[in-house]
């Protein structure tokens, strides 16, 4: 049976910290005290700013070793929950809510504030390069046209459509004449003018990848285009299927680096979804999302060089710069252009000021130099992400390639739960690689448990912090 250990303090000496009680359950003190002291605070028992009993008052009172108390302290003083300040001793940190208003309907025990998010999807958004943004402003509205502050062009603005397809040109190999560009708010409002565009045209069935953002099948449901799924492995999407999936009129791809698994689409597979394109009319969705990001060598051209009648390639400034720009853009095959015009609307829906200025951004080289910073960053990052990982738990697995945000760890069958609930406990917020699989994927998954952990989205100071997290909740469950 777990031990059960209760102290109530009433003898209280001066400055030693609050009358605690503390109910201590399970074999291991130390992570008995450190989730009793957590549930106090998610409670309202410990309020913020509460100064917690000396280390050696509390161990006294509980009957364990002063060592045991410390190690606690300072693994919540980690996680963000208490601080410490020398001559205040420790207390409860301010951020942690307060205790609930009594008066207030019951609610379900909250959960850990998570205090460092590794969860594919996010980022740090104190990398978006405020001063040459600005100065990017400044020159595009000295020189702007009249015309800026009208409505504007449905399709977007010139002079972005023009720097867009010169920059995409040289960085991702793409044939990309301006008129073929279309500006969009993101890739979701992107995939959604194209699956409207492919409704009209007949358009009933889109094969998309096993593995991948349920978002974006909901924007292709939400078309009312049905979404079947092509199995994944180490060579990309099996685009051999696409002949399996009956009145397939699209299919959609994160070919430069699957999303979530981390593998490109090989030489030979791109030539063939091509060849079934070619041969079926249909289209491919090319979702480049992280090209920008390879560490190991150039990165590989876009998919849509092979053949610009057959693919629609979609890019944004989201991962590159900041989504708060809502900025994204489709090369639309020409066959396409006409229905896709017509599905965007009569009226652009994407700020032209904010067009112009990252057209400047783009043409005066600052969005170059932005990407290879954080290149630069990110390849270091995922270097020492992988460097504590072959510490702290030797028998997991890095798959995928050197690229993107986020790094997959292959763990032993049955353990993804527990770690993510692990993870969960140290106040980190990962995902699991199960919850990206198609839930019309049928038969054995072509993956087994897996972590997928974002390094892009921690602050510099955060960043140490979160490691010492992830290893810590890793060992005792591999």
């Amino acid at each position: 049976m777990a031990e059960r250990r209760t102290t109530s303090r009433r003898d209280v000496v001066p400055d030693a910290g609050v009358d605690l009680h503390l109910e201590l359950r399970g074999p291991r003190l130390r992570a008995g005290l450190t989730d009793a002291l957590r549930d106090a605070v998610r409670s309202g028992r410990l309020a913020p700013g509460t100064r917690l009993p000396p280390t050696r008052t509390l161990a006294a009172d509980l009957g364990i070793a002063r060592s045991t108390v410390t190690e606690c302290y300072g693994a919540l003083i980690e996680e963000g929950w208490f601080t410490a300040r020398p001559g205040s001793g420790t207390r409860v940190a301010a951020r942690v809510p307060s205790r609930p208003d009594a008066t207030a309907a019951p609610r379900r025990p909250a959960r850990a504030q998570p205090s460092r998010g590794l969860q594919p999807g996010a980022e740090d958004y104190a990398e978006f390069p405020r001063g040459p943004w600005l100065a990017a402003a400044r020159r595009a509205f000295a020189t702007a046209p009249h015309s800026t502050y009208g409505y504007g062009d449905p399709l977007g603005r010139p002079e972005l459509r023009t720097a867009l397809a010169e920059y995409l040109a040289r960085a991702r190999g793409i044939h990309a004449d301006p008129a073929h560009i279309v500006i969009t708010s993101g890739f979701h409002h992107g995939l959604g003018v194209l699956a409207r565009a492919l409704g009209t045209r007949g358009a009933a069935t889109v094969a998309v990848e096993e593995y991948g953002l349920d978002i974006y099948r909901g924007v292709l449901s939400d078309a009312g285009l049905d979404t079947r799924p092509v199995e994944v492995d180490e060579a990309g999407a099996r685009v051999g299927q696409l002949h399996d999936v009956a009145g397939a009129a699209a299919v959609l791809l994160t070919p430069a680096h699957q999303f979530p698994t981390g593998y490109a689409l090989s030489a030979q597979r791109r030539t063939a979804v091509v060849d079934w394109a070619r041969s079926t009319g249909g289209v491919v969705l090319e979702d480049d999302y992280d090209g920008e990001f390879r560490y190991d060598r150039r990165p590989v051209g876009a998919l849509q060089g092979l053949d610009p009648d057959h693919v629609a390639y979609f890019g944004t400034a989201s991962k590159a710069v900041a989504p708060a720009l809502r900025l994204g853009w489709v090369v639309v095959p020409g066959r396409l252009l006409a229905a896709v015009a017509q599905a965007k609307g009569r009226v652009d829906t994407v700020s032209a000021l904010d067009q112009l200025v990252f057209a400047e951004f783009l043409a005066s080289g600052a969005f170059d130099r932005h990407v290879r910073g954080r290149r630069q960053k990110f390849r270091r990052r995922r270097g020492e992400l992988i460097e504590t990982l072959a510490r702290v738990a030797p028998s997991v697995q890095v798959i995928g390639m050197a690229a993107g945000l986020q790094a997959v760890f292959a763990l032993p069958a049955g353990t993804e739960s527990r770690v993510l609930r692990a993870a969960g406990r140290q106040g980190l917020v990962v995902s699991g690689l199960t919850e990206f699989r198609h839930p019309a994927a049928g038969g054995r998954p072509s993956w087994g448990d897996a972590l997928v952990v974002n390094f892009s989205n921690v602050s510099d100071s955060a960043w140490p912090g979160a490691l010492r997290a992830l290893s810590r909740a890793l060992p005792p469950l591999l």
